[in-house]
């Protein structure tokens, strides 16, 4: 036999008992209910085309938005912070690529002066030496039963999830400063149509004074000119405090402490307008655009990893020990130099096996809290599922239904405006009472103000059934998760090779992992 071939045997066992089984369960996608289609699909509004959602707010062609969330991808702390994590779970998933490997490596070496027992029956010259030893040894676990693997897959999931998570605060981080921004956009409106109208009252309340002093009238319409009127003055205040809220919560978003923001928002003050319709696609759709809906997959799949990683401590752990060294004392003719000399040589190889064959009803119920956790998880995926269908739904009928709400209030308005028309000639005229000159002042007020609502309302609807579609997060790839002033404090601090700038667009490739998972372009190999 070849010195070749006598080695393939002994080399194919290792290889062998170093793959092993895997034990638990592989991960399955769970069933989820889904519909077939949108209930607003019918409407000439809702689309049912698919489209690229990575910049939506574009579509209200209004470049202080655009300006504004790009701002905010830059500088929002709480996406800083999911950047961060990322790179943590990036950390994490190599310290469990790294157990797959020999577990413990140490290098040693000792001087040492000995000192034996007198009282010891040998015939002994000298009872005290020097002695010096230089060595190395490994221990290697191995991965008979896939537990390693397990927490490879596991901490890789995890690491992904981190992923969709970061994805996820941007969906909701660009819908926020979107929504914060109409907002303020209609509560600016409101305001103006608020002093619009008290500049009208103002001027009904000069007349009633006039012809109270004339005596054509009672102080009555005096009175009831100065309550109209102070009601509607009394709105400004609130819609004031309204207003400046909206900034405030707007400076968080874009990573400022609140302040004047008259700079940023410089330009038209008219509410966004939407386009005339939604490309929603189908509900399917979302399983592989939400990222929040990733995460709670990923997160599932990493605790069923937990399963086989916690079954493994059931069954016997195999290892391979091996040490290798110099020793060499003064003791006789020998020389503490000896120990750079092949005859100082010493090693040891060989396997180990331990059995934790007591401790069965603690990693049962182990094993078992593993399991509850993952069944958690499968339901905390399909209710996400769930809700992100309904919210879809509630933005697609709060976009149709406020653009008909528009259609009508508008036809409010115009009617409004013709009866306080006709009412205060008719007053000054002398043939109505002031009653009706209040009473179309007040609907002329709401009408308008309900129709600045409903403007208000169309673009907010279109923008939750973005963020609820998952639009958004795709303007981070080709992009590191954290700004280049974090990554260069951090490796200033803690030297971190290249985790800090990965490839985005890689998955990451480890011992025991699936060949390819359905999630999107992620990050790739740790340093580890």
């Amino acid at each position: 036999m070849s010195l070749g071939r006598k080695f393939d045997l002994p080399l194919a066992a290792i290889a062998l008992l170093i793959a092993g089984c895997m034990l638990g369960p592989d991960y399955k996608r769970p069933p989820a209910p889904i519909a077939v289609k949108w209930n607003e699909a019918g409407n000439v509004a809702v689309a049912p085309d698919r489209q690229d959602y990575r910049d939506w707010w574009t579509l209200f062609k209004d470049p202080v938005l655009t300006g504004l969330i790009q701002r905010a991808y830059q500088q929002n702390l709480t996406l800083l912070t999911a950047g961060v994590r990322v790179l943590e779970a990036r950390a994490q998933l190599g310290i469990a690529i790294g157990e797959f490997f020999p577990q413990q490596q140490l290098l040693n070496a000792q001087v040492s002066y000995n000192r034996i027992p007198i009282s010891l029956p040998y015939n002994i010259v000298n009872n005290t030496y020097w002695a010096d030893q230089f060595g190395a040894q490994a221990s290697w676990e191995l991965d008979i039963w896939g537990k390693l693997r397990r927490g490879i897959e596991s901490a890789d999931s995890a690491f992904l999830a981190s992923v969709a998570n970061y994805d996820d605060v941007l969906v909701t981080l660009t819908g926020d400063v979107a929504s914060t921004y109409v907002q303020i956009r209609t509560l600016q409106t409101q305001i103006k149509i608020a002093r619009d109208n008290v500049v009208r009252q103002r001027q009904a309340y000069k007349i009633t004074v006039a012809k109270f002093q004339g005596g054509a009238v009672s102080k009555r319409d005096v009175y009831q000119a100065q309550n109209v009127l102070g009601a509607t003055e009394a709105t400004i205040p609130q819609l004031s405090i309204q207003l400046a809220q909206a900034e405030n919560a707007l400076s968080v978003l874009l990573g400022m402490p609140p302040g004047n923001l008259s700079q940023l928002l410089a330009g038209s003050s008219d509410i966004p307008t939407a386009p005339t319709e939604v490309a929603a696609g189908i509900p399917s759709d979302l399983l592989l655009r939400r990222p929040d809906l990733r995460k709670a997959e990923l997160e599932a799949e990493a605790q069923c990893a937990q399963i086989g990683f916690a079954k493994a401590d059931l069954l016997p752990t195999f290892s391979l020990i091996g040490n290798v060294g110099t020793l060499s004392s003064n003791v006789g003719s020998a020389s503490l130099s000896d120990v750079f000399t092949a005859k100082s040589l010493l090693y040891s190889v060989g396997p180990t096996l331990q059995w934790n064959i007591f401790n069965y009803g603690q990693i049962t119920n182990n094993v078992r809290v593993q399991d509850a956790r993952f069944q958690e998880l499968q339901i905390t995926y399909q209710n996400a599922v769930l809700q992100a269908q309904q919210e879809v739904e509630n933005g697609l009928v709060v976009f149709v239904e406020s653009r008909n709400q528009v259609v009508f209030l508008q036809e409010s308005v115009k009617a409004a405006e013709g009866a306080l028309r006709i009412a205060t000639i008719q007053y000054r005229q002398g043939i109505l009472d002031f009653t009706t000159v209040l009473t179309a002042e007040q609907n002329l007020y709401q009408a308008q103000n309900s129709l600045a609502v409903a403007r208000g309302n169309i673009p907010l609807g279109l923008i939750a059934s973005y963020r609820a579609l998952g639009g958004g997060w795709q303007i981070r790839q080709g992009n590191d998760f954290v700004p280049a002033q974090t990554r260069d404090t951090m490796a200033k601090r803690t030297y971190w090779g290249g985790l800090l700038s990965p490839d985005k667009e890689l998955r990451p490739k480890a011992p025991g992992l699936p060949a390819s998972k359905d999630v999107s372009p992620n990050p790739g190999l740790p340093e580890w």
